[in-house]
């Protein structure tokens, strides 16, 4: 006994700890009722009638089901991993591919973090801080520019994350020429500043055979308002241009929420036309995970609402 004892004592003044580890399951759960325009009749619910709607653009957020988990390797390092799959509310069918939205693995310490798999793009995370409706399906940012051109993620991706340092982060990925099926390899360079009342985000990528595309914005919290202003340039695998501007506010009153968002074209290459698109959303919290939503979205000429509920567990 006394012998275990001082092993036991010897193995904690070496320093060494014991691995600990944790799994969290987590999801979303979010349908209601809309009418969705664009691209219609293609796409989840875009059929341009009114009916039931679930992970369509006219959603707040797309229901799905994910799991993560962390293990404490000793020394400030760390091993985590993150699986999430998308589920239709429609009829509770998940997506063809079922962890198509995360499915990584990482490493991590005081030295920031590196992860290997389908993720965010840098882009993605750079425009999170200053968009106004916490990137909702409808966010008029994310469908008339698809941010910077990129999307929100990234398949077979190799990427750095620093650590916060008092609220400056950044953010880099690399996806190799043979991952993409492509004669060039993808970047994405993310640098993010968020702390007390600003947001900031500033991005750049290129993927396949597109241009350079760029992405900054800013937002200010007033307190019970918000003011968020931004400048995009987004090409695709045609190194067609799309380029313009975002301008919008956000008023919180209690449980309440109104959020405007617009887009102005400066330069449209991908339509061949250049639109004022914007966002109008309001939302009612029903308790910190739950709340109600009605948002009207005008996309490229195109009339589309939707109102739900959303539950986040």
């Amino acid at each position: 006994m006394k012998k275990s004892l001082i092993a036991l004592a010897a193995l904690a003044a070496s320093g060494v700890a014991f691995a600990q580890s944790s799994v969290t399951l987590y999801g979303v759960a979010d349908a209601g009722i809309g009418k969705i325009e664009y691209k219609s009749p293609g796409g989840n619910d875009a059929s341009d009638k009114t009916e039931f709607i679930s992970g369509s653009t006219m959603n707040n957020g797309t229901s799905r089901l994910g799991v993560r988990g962390v293990e404490d390797l000793g020394g400030g390092l760390k091993a985590g991993f993150q699986f999430e799959s998308q589920l239709d509310l429609d009829n509770g069918a998940a997506a063809s591919n079922f962890w198509a939205r995360q499915a990584n693995v990482w490493l991590g310490g005081n030295w920031g973090t590196v992860k290997l798999g389908r993720q965010f793009t840098p882009s993605y995370l750079a425009g999170s801080t200053y968009e106004l409706t916490g990137a909702a399906n409808y966010s008029v940012l994310s469908n008339t520019y698809n941010w910077a051109g990129i999307g929100s993620r990234a398949n077979s991706a190799f990427a750095y994350v620093t650590p916060n340092f008092g609220g400056f982060s950044a953010a880099l990925a690399y996806v190799t020429k043979t991952d993409l099926g492509a004669d060039k390899a993808a970047w994405d360079l993310g640098l993010m500043y968020k702390n007390g009342p600003i947001g900031v985000g500033v991005s750049a990528n290129k993927f396949s055979t597109s241009k350079t595309n760029y992405q900054v914005g800013a937002k200010y919290n007033l307190g019970n308002f918000a003011l968020a202003a931004s400048y995009t340039q987004a090409s695709d695998v045609a190194k067609n241009v799309r380029r313009g501007f975002g301008l919008g506010g956000s008023a919180n009153f209690g449980a309440f929420t109104a959020t405007l968002d617009l887009t102005r074209d400066t330069k449209n290459e991908w339509t061949g036309k250049k639109y004022t698109n914007g966002v109008a959303e309001l939302k009612y919290a029903l308790s910190k995970r739950t709340f109600v939503y009605g948002a009207f979205l005008r996309l490229d000429d195109t009339n589309n609402y939707g109102i739900g509920v959303r539950h986040n567990f």
